[in-house]
């Protein structure tokens, strides 16, 4: 009886360990991705929607005018033409995000619109 219980001690013993390790590698989510491109005072989105959570959006530049992106009080860096940047924002659920070319002039030329954490 008493090796029946050692066996039973030492299985969930392991049992927990390897729960504990693979916990351990798991992500409680993972980011999503949206393509920003920034053109003739234009910003074109791969999606105007994300669950939320982290988001990064990958902004390239195909105008001739430099222009950054900003989203969720942070921003890229300005981007020249075929230029590129990466920016990660934390999106709350069910807020809307204003997104703009900070760059003087852009935002009322159209360079913004409206982003939805789901």
């Amino acid at each position: 009886m008493k090796r029946i219980v050692s066996l039973a001690v030492a299985a969930a013993a392991a049992a927990t360990v390897f729960a504990v390790v693979a916990y351990a590698g798991h992500t409680a989510s993972t980011a999503t991705s949206v393509k920003v491109t920034a053109k003739d005072f234009k910003f074109t989105l791969s999606r105007k929607s994300a669950p939320h959570g982290k988001v990064v959006f990958h902004v390239t530049n195909k105008g001739p005018s430099k222009h950054d992106f900003k989203i969720a009080g942070k921003k890229t860096k300005l981007l020249g033409k075929g230029k590129s940047a990466t920016l990660s924002v934390t999106l709350k659920k069910g807020k809307k995000y204003t997104y703009i070319c900070t760059v003087p002039g852009h935002a009322a030329l159209g360079m913004k619109g409206i982003f939805k954490a789901t």
